[in-house]
């Protein structure tokens, strides 16, 4: 069974840099892309960036284009999303996950859902807390 391990998060202020991290053990899987969502609270779980596994291209929600670089560590089986520029309305859980649905993009632009009929594997971390303050 794959596993996948958040870490990084933390309390920083705004304008900071944080670097999360997402480690995948266990057993391999083949994965079609990986990335993060992140979920504040009293709102919905939300797209942040992805990583297509076989072309290396990033895709990134608009608010954090060009604040949030989303890469990889194939060596350490690593997926990392450096922050910058961190603002208030970052603050969030930030949850990593892999799937190896071929219209990853789209399950990953909903906010990790899909339709009951959805034939896909999908790996979740548990989650890393990430706030900034004023």
């Amino acid at each position: 069974q794959v596993q996948l391990v958040e870490s990084g998060g933390g309390l920083v202020q705004a304008g900071g840099s944080l670097r999360l991290s997402c480690a995948a053990s266990g057993r391999t899987f083949a994965s079609s892309a990986r990335g993060w969502f992140r979920q504040a609270p009293g709102k919905e779980r939300e797209f942040v960036a992805a990583l297509d596994w076989s072309s290396d291209r990033t895709y990134y929600k608009d608010s954090v284009k060009s604040r949030f670089t989303i890469y990889r560590d194939n060596a350490r089986n690593t997926v990392y999303l450096q922050m910058n520029n961190l603002r208030s309305e970052d603050t969030a859980v930030y949850y990593c996950a892999a799937t190896d649905d071929l219209a990853w993009l789209r399950w990953f632009q909903a906010g990790g859902t899909g339709a009951s009929n959805r034939k896909a594997a999908d790996t979740w971390g548990q989650g890393t807390q990430v706030t900034v303050s004023e």
